[in-house]
């Protein structure tokens, strides 16, 4: 592909795009769902701003797909750590959870 010129992406149909997913963010917050809920489509709605914004004015679309991969390995790691991290946080919920309950159980000294 190299010294072909690529068709410039128009910029205000991302933007109104970007512009769209915010307001859909914003209303998927005061929706009546469950937080786990909530959490997993704010995640997807960023994870595709996040692509727009990569893709159009990061021009990635336009490059060869190592400068894709180059892109998507900080991601990869994040996620790993991320899912490295989970269970201490699972476990410290849990203890701060069995504390909490065992404050409320036990009589109260005078």
């Amino acid at each position: 592909m190299a010294g072909k010129e690529h068709a410039h992406p128009n910029y205000m149909a991302i933007f109104w795009w970007l512009a769209i997913l915010t307001v859909v963010e914003i209303a998927v917050v005061f929706m009546p769902f469950g937080k786990l809920t909530i959490g997993v489509l704010l995640c997807g709605l960023a994870l595709a701003k996040a692509a727009l914004v990569a893709m159009y004015f990061m021009h990635l679309r336009f490059e060869a797909r190592t400068m894709g991969f180059i892109a998507l390995t900080p991601v990869l790691i994040g996620t790993l750590l991320v899912l490295v991290l989970l269970p201490d946080g699972f476990s410290m919920a849990k203890k701060s959870e069995l504390k909490g309950a065992a404050a409320v159980t036990a009589p109260a000294k005078n």
